[in-house]
């Protein structure tokens, strides 16, 4: 019996956020157990989050013309199997196959496969339903990944809590519950068409456009300097900051996703009222500080301060870009998002792997990792400065848009 309400097509899209959350942030509360259980080096446990976002962008890469030939219902339900079995696999190859390393790479994978699918389809599934409050719902959506990212830290800490850490896999099976209900509730809901902006520039225009590679860098820079912190809080907490797990996860990576949460439900609230490039460079300086005081204090309670408010610092990063994009090339159309979300995905790839690669060669230090991080947030100060040298671009463009247009008719 299929479902015909469309406010159930975005709640199971909503679903399908935190789906992605437990996807990108429940392996890495299990580095250090990894690293003891298996005896896995850092770079090794590197690699994890790194095939993770690399097989996403591989996704993002493909699946345009794949979703066009399967549909989209087929899709973002096989996204959710593949989700839901990653998860599976993760609590069972590991222990089931020679090399217990081989057996979380396969799970990877799976799961991954199944994130970077349904990146590309929730927001644009959600934008499609006819509804009237499309900026709200669309908000929202985004921000359920900090939510859904807050509630596989704390409900993952309370279960290794009184459960044990040893005993895992049975949390990876009920975290694979959520995808595999889902894929059920997707087959039912209502799809609407997803239709593209009516005459889009050009791949080649766009590319001809400096700001439009000045985004891109911002893009990178965005996922870049989330991810690095978002990784390996839970493990810099544990190792670097000598504190205890259920201490050092609550305290560090799900302070961080509810800072997160809490700044992107803020800059959806008031990002009319906001100077989005000064409260972007005001985020960059903060990001630059909150990862400082994580590497630099010789105090964990400070050190546990910056993991937190970093979050907050890089919250708006992601959407802030985003809509800068939107204000500098508004006829760019659905192709621009698309290389956009690429971008990000190389950000949320590079920047844990740059941090755990130097961790690894200062010897396992992860303060020393955290700090080559720095460099992304200085990134983006001088990209929104750059941004200031095409003030007349998105006026330009749109003047040639409406010429067009008058033409037209």
């Amino acid at each position: 019996m299929r479902i015909t309400d469309s406010g159930h097509t975005i709640r199971a899209s909503y679903i399908g956020y935190i789906t992605q959350a437990i996807v990108n942030n429940f392996t890495p509360l299990l580095f250090i157990f990894f690293r003891n259980s298996f005896g896995l080096t850092l770079d090794k446990i590197t690699l994890v989050t790194t095939v993770n976002f690399a097989v996403q962008l591989i996704v993002d890469l493909i699946s345009a013309k794949i979703i066009d030939k399967i549909g989209i219902r087929v899709s973002v339900t096989a996204a959710h199997i593949f989700a839901a079995s990653g998860l599976v696999c993760l609590a069972v190859l590991p222990y089931s196959l020679p090399s217990p390393y081989v057996g979380i790479m396969i799970s990877v994978v799976l799961y991954a496969i199944g994130g970077g699918l349904i990146e590309v389809l929730v927001s644009p599934i959600v934008e499609a339903c006819p509804t009237e409050k499309k900026e709200a719902a669309m908000s929202l959506l985004h921000s359920f990944y900090c939510w859904g990212h807050l509630a596989v830290v704390l409900l993952s800490t309370l279960f290794f809590t009184f459960a044990g850490i040893e005993n895992w896999r049975y949390l990876a099976f009920l975290w694979a519950l959520i995808p595999a209900l889902n894929c059920i509730y997707f087959a039912k809901v209502p799809l609407y068409p997803i239709a593209g902006g009516s005459s889009p520039m050009p791949m080649r225009e766009i590319f001809s456009h400096k700001v439009f590679w000045v985004l891109m860098v911002l893009m990178v820079c965005a996922g870049a300097s989330e991810q690095a912190m978002s990784q390996w809080a839970s493990a810099f907490a544990e190792s670097a900051l000598n504190v205890s797990k259920s201490i050092g996860d609550i305290a560090g990576p799900c302070a961080f996703a509810l800072f997160m949460g809490t700044a992107r439900a803020l800059y959806g609230k008031f990002s009319d009222r906001l100077p989005l490039r000064r409260v972007m460079i005001s985020c960059a300086v903060l990001c630059i500080c909150t990862y400082l005081l994580a590497a630099l204090s010789p105090l964990p309670f400070f050190g546990l301060i910056g993991c937190a408010v970093c979050g907050f610092s890089v919250g708006i990063f992601w959407p802030g870009t985003f809509s800068t994009a939107a204000l500098e090339l508004p006829s760019a159309g659905t192709a621009m998002y698309a290389f956009m979300a690429l971008a990000g995905d190389i950000g949320c790839s590079s920047g844990p792997t740059i941090v755990g690669f130097s961790a690894d060669l200062s010897g396992g230090d992860l303060k020393v990792g955290l700090l080559t991080a720095v460099i992304f947030p200085v990134l983006i100060i001088i990209g929104v400065r750059l941004l200031h040298k095409f003030p007349k671009l998105a006026v330009k463009v749109v003047e040639q848009q409406s010429e067009g247009g008058e033409a037209h008719k």
